[in-house]
């Protein structure tokens, strides 16, 4: 089930009411690169980019890239992914109000299924923390909090496998943004804490988790350049950078050259 399948939680999780201040600027930072990406890629490419945003929620990018008529005529068509009924829905709404369903469209799709995804891209990208929410199928919400063990995120498949697929849906030349990313540190980790408890969420998880969880069904993963330079073994690392989000090392992007 998809973290964001409750329409209640969904307007929550999107309601600046809720958010902490750690979490708003992050999301303005990263769009102020991810505006940069594409009017540099457009510019290499010389042509408007075809874009696939993997989890587009309220349709957040698309709105605020069509208010700029200079960016937004960078792209041509712009597509987007969500594995939570909700979204797709607030998201086609808010694309209907904005009047640029000519451009985007929204989809109900699970993002371990880009493999099945028939069209290739010039940009692929993934905001706002979307890529750390990516967990093993056999992950127990209900029974983690007191169990023995700690999971070990060394490897985590289902991340690995999504951006391959991803990866492989670009155009040469293309690019893969990620971001952003928690970066995995106690700091992190206690801003992510405190964002779910104004959320009303329950914490399961301990310092020794390098991921925050909460028994509604949230997940959090924080990562290292290690850590993700590992998940992406599909490109060399000189394909691979890192740009920070912030001056406190709580959030960082990363962009896969094809």
């Amino acid at each position: 089930m998809a973290m964001y399948d409750n329409a209640n939680t969904v307007e929550k999780s999107f309601n600046l009411n809720y958010i902490s201040e750690h979490l708003v600027q992050a999301q303005w930072a990263e769009f102020i690169e991810l505006k940069k990406v594409i009017t540099g890629l457009a510019n290499e490419l010389g042509r408007p980019l075809a874009i696939l945003d993997i989890g587009i929620g309220n349709g957040r990018i698309p709105k605020h890239l069509c208010g700029i008529k200079e960016i937004w005529d960078t792209v041509a068509v712009y597509d987007g992914t969500d594995n939570a009924r909700a979204c797709v829905n607030i998201a086609t709404k808010n694309i209907t109000d904005l009047n640029i369903q000519d451009k985007v469209t929204a989809y109900f799709f699970e993002a371990v299924n880009l493999n099945d995804w028939q069209k290739k891209y010039d940009l692929v990208i993934t905001t706002w923390f979307t890529a750390g929410n990516f967990y093993p199928d056999n992950f127990s919400f209900e029974t983690y909090k007191t169990a023995s063990g700690r999971l070990d995120l060394s490897r985590n498949e289902k991340f690995e496998t999504i951006f391959e697929s991803a990866y492989g849906l670009l155009h040469p030349g293309g690019e893969l943004v990620i971001g952003a990313c928690y970066i995995d540190n106690e700091a992190t980790r206690l801003k992510q804490e405190e964002s779910y408890a104004k959320m009303g969420m329950s914490v399961i998880t301990n310092a020794q988790d390098s991921f925050t969880a909460t028994k509604e069904g949230f997940w959090s993963q924080r990562f290292t350049k290690e850590k993700l330079q590992r998940y992406l073994s599909f490109a060399t690392p000189e394909k691979i950078r890192f740009t920070p989000l912030d001056t406190y090392d709580y959030a960082m992007q990363v962009i896969v050259k094809k």
